[in-house]
């Protein structure tokens, strides 16, 4: 039998320090963006207007920071998560240079811890992956852990090495678009009146609206990302499984929250960093996936006196309208409806 084809790395071929290259580099297209606001229906206006994007400093319309996101972790699953069980958090991201349509991102990991789980069959690697454009500029840097299958479960536990990872991105570690200036920001244009200002630490949103997850579109989604985990596509094999159904790739969740969340936050028009994330329960598709934030923070941008940033706490539940801001049980345990916690820093208008 050839041996041409790939399997993926399993838990035990993965060693920290080591350093991963992945295939294959990917240049952004204006129907990739297209596509992308076709399947989240996001709205923040300079990624919508190439004139809005513009009058406010940015050289085009830039891409939406989850699609370039997506694009960039679609790149490590080959290598990293091929044979995951699950993606369970992110912590430390940081949004780089802006992605416009024609740049091109290519991505690499290193591997900075791993340890077995106690039923011997899987185990948990952490990775900080690394996104550059063509310019080598970085666009996105961040950690994740991911469970991964073992190869074979009697082969013996390797030493734990589990990384200390900070809890919250710091400001000065924010990179600012250049140029940016809030002087022709228009808030009619953008769909709020609500400015950095307007905002209070421990405010919650509802953002009212919901939105029902469809099969097609949430594997055409993890296609467009190029994402081949094969808990997303294969029926066949995931009818034999736990839940018996194609999981939803989570990735698939932030953005339906983050473009719910357009809906009281819609002047958050660019995403600085992801200070921690967990996808606390399987969604399916059926689901209707709702979301609520409450602001934890808010800073102001040294040099830049028109701009702040907020300290977004985004929680996306599903079937479940979160009028009551679902969160966590009185056992300290996300209920079966939350199925996505992520604290993340948002730039805004002053």
């Amino acid at each position: 039998m050839s041996t041409k084809t790939m399997t993926g790395n399993f838990f035990e071929d993965f060693t920290p320090g080591q350093t991963l290259h992945h295939a294959t580099p990917r240049t952004i297209t204006s129907g990739d963006v297209a596509l992308y606001t076709g399947l989240y229906g996001s709205r923040f206006a300079t990624t919508s207007s190439v004139e809005f994007a513009r009058g406010i400093g940015f050289k085009d319309q830039p891409v939406d920071d989850f699609l370039a996101f997506h694009i960039a972790f679609g790149k490590t699953v080959p290598d990293i998560s091929l044979n995951a069980v699950a993606n369970l958090g992110y912590a430390q991201g940081v949004f780089g240079v802006p992605v416009y349509v024609g740049d091109t991102i290519r991505t690499s990991s290193d591997v900075i811890g791993i340890k077995e789980n106690s039923n011997g069959k899987t185990g948990v690697v952490y990775v900080r992956s690394i996104a550059k454009n063509q310019n080598n500029d970085v666009v996105i840097d961040y950690v994740r852990w991911v469970m991964v299958n073992k190869r074979d479960h009697a082969s013996a536990a390797p030493d734990a090495v589990v990384p200390e990872l900070s809890s919250v991105v710091a400001p000065s570690d924010f990179v600012i678009p250049t140029g940016l200036s809030m002087a022709e920001y228009d808030n009619t244009l953008a769909g709020s009146l609500h400015r950095f200002d307007d905002y209070d630490v421990g405010e919650k949103i509802d953002h009212v609206d919901g939105m029902t997850v469809e099969n097609a579109e949430h594997m055409l989604a993890t296609r467009l990302y190029q994402n081949t985990a094969k808990v997303h596509f294969n029926q066949y094999e995931q009818a034999k499984g736990r839940f018996g159904k194609r999981l939803v790739y989570g990735g698939h969740v932030i953005s339906l929250a983050r473009g719910l969340s357009f809906n009281g936050l819609g002047n958050a028009f660019k995403v600085l960093a992801v200070n921690a994330g967990a996808h606390a329960n399987p969604i399916f598709a059926g689901d209707t996936v709702f979301a609520w934030s409450e602001v934890l923070d808010k800073t102001d941008i040294d040099g830049h006196a028109d701009l702040g940033a907020l300290r977004l706490r985004t929680v996306g539940a599903k079937d479940h309208p979160p009028a009551d801001f679902p969160l966590r049980g009185d056992d300290g345990k996300y209920p079966p409806h939350v199925v996505l916690d992520l604290d993340y820093w948002v730039l805004m208008p002053k």
